[in-house]
């Protein structure tokens, strides 16, 4: 039966839209079809799919492992500062939030997505009670030429009233505690960063522009039949700030290596580890000293796996550009004054692609 689906799908694009989306089923409800081969809309091009001659070994390259347990030790915020000038991505172990919390997120990622579809589609956007709340699949499912092989819930925190009223009760208090819990380290990290660029206090304006908003994505990728010919998701850097990502113990995350123009390196899951990727917003702020992590995942042919990052932003109505510290200095501004909101819009109007998004806010 699920062969004949998948020519369906193949020969009726919309049969798989309604199926995906309009139904709520996403890409787990395709996994659990057992089809034997992956419908073409899935399929990416040779360019951008993972292969193994792009993979840099461990040994060879690899993020680095910076140990939180004590944040004030001048050793590890030079460890932070200079992963983030060099990788733009870092694991943190020792770190100040536990892991039962961990493990109750992760709990309740599969729980959420293990709902019927007819639940799941109740967040969908067309549906949703508010634009803060959006069950969905792919990336932009409407500007890709090929979809990733993903499904997600994004929640994004304006106030515990929208949270109670809208929030999926099966994962509510799960997200709220996991926010709630990495906040101490947001913070930590940030002022160590922003100790690194000669900016000595965090004042309110410059905690709204650099954590003034919150969202949480619930990441879900089902098995797949074909894994080396599509992507759980597609080379891209992230808008944030910083975000802060918990991922199970499966593994597919990868980050751009720096030997060479497309090397890439796994990051290892590390049991109560956290990984911490620069943003492009940080990026912008640091006028390029800090820099965004291109950074990708891999389908998987035998597993479920989940993840579940928290993009720490600025406001939707912050101004963001170079820090004035640094242009104090006598540093030239390599980027711009941009609308937040604006970039983000640029951003979502079209597929991933690398770190494109950046020249939106480049000096001309």
């Amino acid at each position: 039966m699920a062969p004949n689906i998948a020519d369906q799908f193949n020969v009726d694009s919309s049969a798989l839209t309604d199926f995906v989306i309009n139904q709520g089923n996403g890409v787990k409800g395709l996994s659990e079809l057992g089809l034997k081969a992956l419908p073409k809309p899935y399929i990416q091009p040779e360019s951008e799919r993972m292969c193994m001659s792009k993979i840099i070994p461990q040994h060879k390259e690899s993020i680095p492992i910076i140990d939180l347990s004590n944040p004030a030790e001048p050793t590890v915020a030079k460890a932070v500062c200079d992963a983030a000038e060099k990788w733009g991505s870092f694991q943190i172990v020792n770190h100040d939030v536990p892991f039962e919390v961990l493990e109750r997120i992760q709990e309740a990622t599969h729980h959420f997505h293990g709902l019927p579809a007819e639940e799941k589609h109740k967040y969908s956007k067309e549906n949703s009670g508010t634009i803060n709340v959006r069950f969905g699949t792919s990336f932009s499912p409407k500007a890709e030429k090929s979809l990733e092989w993903k499904d997600f819930l994004s929640l994004f925190y304006v106030s515990e009233e929208e949270t109670a009223k809208y929030w999926p009760p099966v994962c509510r208090d799960q997200v709220l505690e996991y926010m709630r819990s990495s906040e101490v380290v947001i913070k930590q990290l940030l002022q160590i960063l922003m100790n690194g660029l000669n900016v000595k206090e965090i004042d309110e304006t410059k905690k709204s522009l650099l954590m003034g908003s919150v969202r949480t994505n619930l990441n879900y990728y089902p098995i797949c039949p074909n894994p080396e010919l599509t992507v759980g998701v597609g080379r891209h850097s992230d808008v944030s700030t910083l975000t802060i990502l918990f991922q199970d113990d499966i593994g597919g995350l990868y980050v751009k290596g720096n030997q060479g123009e497309d090397s890439w390196i796994h990051v290892p899951p590390i049991k109560g580890s956290l990984v911490i990727n620069v943003g492009d917003a940080l990026q912008i702020l640091s006028n390029g000293r800090y820099r965004s992590v291109e950074h990708r995942v891999v389908a998987n042919g035998t597993n479920n796996r989940i993840s579940v990052p928290i993009f720490v932003n600025p406001r939707p109505n912050d101004i963001i550009g170079p820090l004035p510290e640094i242009l104090e200095i006598g540093e030239k501004p390599i980027y711009k004054n941009v609308l937040y909101s604006d970039y983000v819009r640029h951003f979502y109007r079209k597929a991933h692609d690398g770190k494109k998004t950046l020249a939106y806010a480049a000096v001309a």
